[in-house]
Parts: structure tokens; sequence; C-alpha cells
């Protein structure tokens, strides 16, 4: 945004986001603030403004590990489904190695730190073990509320 709005830099932006996500159906996840930062020329709080206004219109929602998805399109599920439904897939059973970070990271398409969280998660539950110098091992099978 190159001149100052009397009417507000962010609701300009959430206008495009509205316009982006209504007129077209194959829009199912926003770019990251950093990208939408980028487009628009602003900072980080006018494009969370914009992003906030999205939100309480029900239009938008934050997911952990995904970003800003579109409501009620079918969204990527969580890191932590994600690698909950792993253990299903690769029928992983109680001691045997969980992949490395490196590669849940590739197969997720989440950054290391929001991988590192989702199997924090995991350890906490009791789902994991980490074995210093072995990696982690499966401990327990997930359970429904995980």
């Amino acid at each position: 945004m190159s001149e100052r709005s009397p009417r507000g830099t962010y609701l300009q932006i959430a206008d495009a986001l509205r316009t982006e996500i209504g007129g077209d159906s194959e829009v199912t996840q926003l770019p990251s603030e950093a990208g939408l930062m980028e487009m628009h020329g602003v900072a980080r709080t006018t494009v969370k403004r914009a992003l906030d206004v999205l939100a309480k219109e029900g239009l938008i929602r934050s997911q952990p590990g995904v970003g800003w998805t579109v409501v009620g399109e079918d969204a990527k599920p969580s890191v932590l489904n994600q690698l909950t439904a792993l253990m299903g897939v690769d029928r992983l059973g109680i001691g045997d190695p969980f992949p490395s970070e490196k590669s849940l990271c590739e197969l997720t398409g989440a950054s290391r730190g929001t991988v590192r969280r989702a199997l924090a998660q995991l350890e906490g539950a009791g789902v994991l073990e980490a074995r210093h110098g072995k990696g982690r091992h499966v401990r327990a099978l997930p359970t429904e509320h995980l």
C-alpha cells in the first residue's frame, strides 16, 4: 500500500482477502503473514489486524502447524493429527522407532519447530519416548481424544 488510507489499510487488506476467498473456490489456505506483509508492503501488525477481522467474520481460522485456512473447506490436518495418523499408516507398534524430525518435516511440509512441538505433545501424552542417542520410540498407541 503506497498511500495512507482514511479507511484503514488493514480493512483494505481484509477486503482484498475477502474478495480472493469469495471469488475463487479453489482457495483453501491463505499465504503466510510474512507473504502478506511482502505483498501489501505493510507491517505484521497491519496484516494481523486484517486477518483478525476475517477470523471474527468466521471466514478464516488459524490452525497450528498449518496456517490460516478458509473455513468450510477441507483443510490440511494439523501436524499432530498427521503424526498420529502416521502410526496407523506405518503400523507402528510399541517399541518401534519413530521417524526422524527431518523426515517428518519433509512428510508434513511443516517447519522443524512445529514438528518438535507436535512430538513434545505426543511425548507428554505418553505416546512417544525419547531415548538419548537412539531417537524416539513408540511407547503406547494413541487414543481417540489425543
